[in-house]
């Protein structure tokens, strides 16, 4: 009875699969199951969906006892970012085990490649999913750190007695070289000041030595009289 049953399965699965699956003996065949994970975002790179193989294997009592089961990755498939066939084959095996216990004593198969493709589908959102919340972290802690630039220090008593001490110092500072800058400058302008005349140079210019009698004749035609007189 149990042989009959599984060629009986066997022919309907054809019938759902017929370009996936491949026999491998009269009680051994593979399934090719084509992944429909979500799409990837627009700054990621778009991948080719995984694919991975079922190996299903009859025990003589099938399906009165639990088939066989396996996982292959299919030949030269591209790698997925958040797939892997060798990586979450324990997880994705363990995880059909209910679905084998509940359809115990009736055909299997399609209810495994169904739950298969669930399990693994499954898989790839959640990773999808925590990417992009660790994107999104990141994004934000970002943005934290760039609001930090803007945002001024709670002012306390402590804050505010240290501010007016630097405060007042850099007055002080200010005040001081403001008055070097003066004195600087005073300097500057002693020294572009007329040089003193010697007492010659103010003899000749008129400015002393004529005394409370002043004449009109110029101090240099006074000097040429006492020449002659002499």
């Amino acid at each position: 009875m149990g042989r009959e049953e599984q060629i009986e399965e066997r022919e309907v699965l054809e019938s759902i699969f017929p370009e996936e699956i491949t026999d491998i003996s009269d009680t051994e065949y593979r399934i090719a199951i084509k992944l429909n994970p979500p799409a990837n975002d627009h700054d990621e790179e778009e991948v080719e969906p995984p694919t991975l193989n079922l190996h299903v294997r009859y025990p003589e009592a099938y399906p009165d006892e639990a088939p066989i089961l396996d996982l292959s990755p299919v030949p030269n498939a591209p790698v997925h970012p958040r797939f892997s066939v060798a990586g979450d084959k324990e997880q994705l095996l363990k995880g059909l085990e209910e679905t084998v216990q509940e359809n115990l004593g009736m055909a299997m198969v399609f209810a495994l490649v169904t739950t298969l493709t669930e399990l693994a589908e499954q898989l790839i959102t959640d990773r999808k999913e925590a990417a992009d919340r660790e994107r999104e972290e990141a994004l934000l802690a970002a943005e934290h750190e760039e609001n930090k630039k803007f945002q001024g220090t709670p002012v306390t008593p402590e804050t505010f007695l240290k501010w007016r001490e630097e405060f007042r110092r850099e007055m002080e500072e200010l005040r001081q070289r403001e008055e070097e800058e003066r004195l600087a400058d005073l300097k500057k302008a002693k020294v572009k000041e007329a040089p003193r005349l010697t007492g010659k140079q103010l003899w000749e210019r008129g400015l002393v030595g004529k005394g409370e009698e002043e004449d009109d004749e110029p101090p240099t035609e006074q000097v040429e009289k006492l020449k002659v007189a002499a």
